[in-house]
């Protein structure tokens, strides 16, 4: 979940992600915090494709924000 602001990786709300956060235990989908149904979604190559693509820009968005702040501290 970016910014563990408990909006889901897409702003769906918690547990409609991969099931990768904290609130599934971190591996595998189900359980936790949020909406848990006992099934599973698979995707089409597509649609994985462009949920992939997300996740790398929000990594890449999170991985910037993360320099900066250090950048901050060691006051540079």
């Amino acid at each position: 979940m970016p910014k563990f602001d408990r909006t889901g990786p897409r702003g769906f709300g918690p547990g409609t992600g991969r099931g990768l956060g904290p609130c599934s235990g971190g591996a595998g989908w189900g359980g936790g915090c949020g909406r848990s149904f006992g099934w599973r979604r698979f995707y089409s190559k597509n649609e994985e494709a462009e949920m992939l693509k997300e996740d790398v820009k929000e990594m890449e968005q999170e991985l910037e924000a993360a320099k900066e702040r250090l950048l901050e501290l060691e006051g540079k």
